[in-house]
């Protein structure tokens, strides 16, 4: 499955969080883990082997005048010299960083993540299975005026417009929780049996809105992982050098940054929430909400 990050707090080099830990982004994106977090911590975190993330990746950041940029390829992560020229050299205080596996799916930049429109980044690591069967009812749930900016073929965009069509800008928790509705009630009325397995994340510069989520009929899968580090902190970096981080980050990662972790510094975010993360203040964390 893919893997993302996305930071907020003080404007730092992208690069110190892509490029530098020792289990970074582009280490993932060639030996990724999955990571299993039992409840209270009764026994060891678990590891399972995943599949290379080599399908594209992308970035998006907060630039100049607050608009939000970004820049995605099809080819490897580990293999980009654009990539770590480009994030050693972007500042911002808020940005994304995407590594795909797009396993039968089509690779090409317009489903490569994140995705941003109208001020707003966008990113996903997961699936609506089967969603050949509710692709075109969901697809014509996004408002008219949006529909045209879909480019891609992917269900994490029309996932993105879903929510941007319910209220992304102005109630994002609600947005997030109609966005959930609408896929699990599309699942339910063509009798899927496969889930809906996401970790979602968007912001506006201003605040990360983070989904983790998996049908609630899923009762033999997990949500995908899932971990925030908020607080002063530094990253154990390659060379075995630590970098250190403003005060005011906060980190929602796939999985954590960095080998030999501390549970302590990386949690698990809860199954089944919407989370939001501002800086300066303390994550809010509230339970998903379908709507009857």
């Amino acid at each position: 499955m893919c893997r993302w990050l996305a930071y907020l707090g003080s404007p730092i080099p992208i690069g110190d969080v892509l490029l530098k830990p020792n289990h970074s982004l582009i280490d993932q994106s060639l030996v990724a883990r999955e990571l299993y977090v039992p409840c209270a911590g009764t026994s060891p975190v678990r590891y399972r082997p995943e599949p290379t993330n080599g399908d594209g990746f992308g970035i998006a950041w907060q630039g100049r005048a607050g608009i939000m940029a970004q820049y995605r390829q099809t080819s490897p992560a580990w293999d980009s010299q654009n990539l770590r020229h480009l994030a050693v050299q972007i500042e911002s205080g808020c940005f994304f960083a995407h590594v795909r596996s797009a396993p039968g799916g089509s690779i090409s930049d317009q489903n490569c993540h994140p995705f941003v429109h109208d001020g707003w980044a966008f990113q996903h690591n997961g699936e609506i299975r089967d969603f050949a069967v509710v692709k075109r009812e969901l697809t014509f749930d996004v408002d008219p005026q949006l529909y045209p900016y879909i480019l891609g073929s992917t269900d994490s965009e029309v996932c993105f417009f879903l929510a941007l069509t319910y209220g992304l800008a102005s109630d994002p928790v609600a947005a997030f929780n109609r966005m959930v509705t609408r896929v699990e009630r599309a699942r339910k009325e063509h009798q899927l049996a496969e889930s809906f397995r996401a970790t979602m994340c968007a912001s506006d510069g201003d605040r990360l809105v983070v989904l983790r989520w998996v049908s609630p009929d899923a009762s033999d899968e997990r949500a995908p992982s899932l971990f925030h580090s908020t607080g002063a902190q530094s990253l154990r970096a390659i060379d075995g050098s630590a970098t250190y981080l403003p005060e005011d980050a906060q980190l929602v990662v796939s999985e954590p940054l960095e080998l030999h972790w501390s549970r302590r510094t990386w949690r698990a975010i809860p199954d089944g929430t919407i989370s939001v993360f501002e800086t300066g203040r303390e994550p809010v964390f509230s339970p998903v909400e379908l709507a009857a």
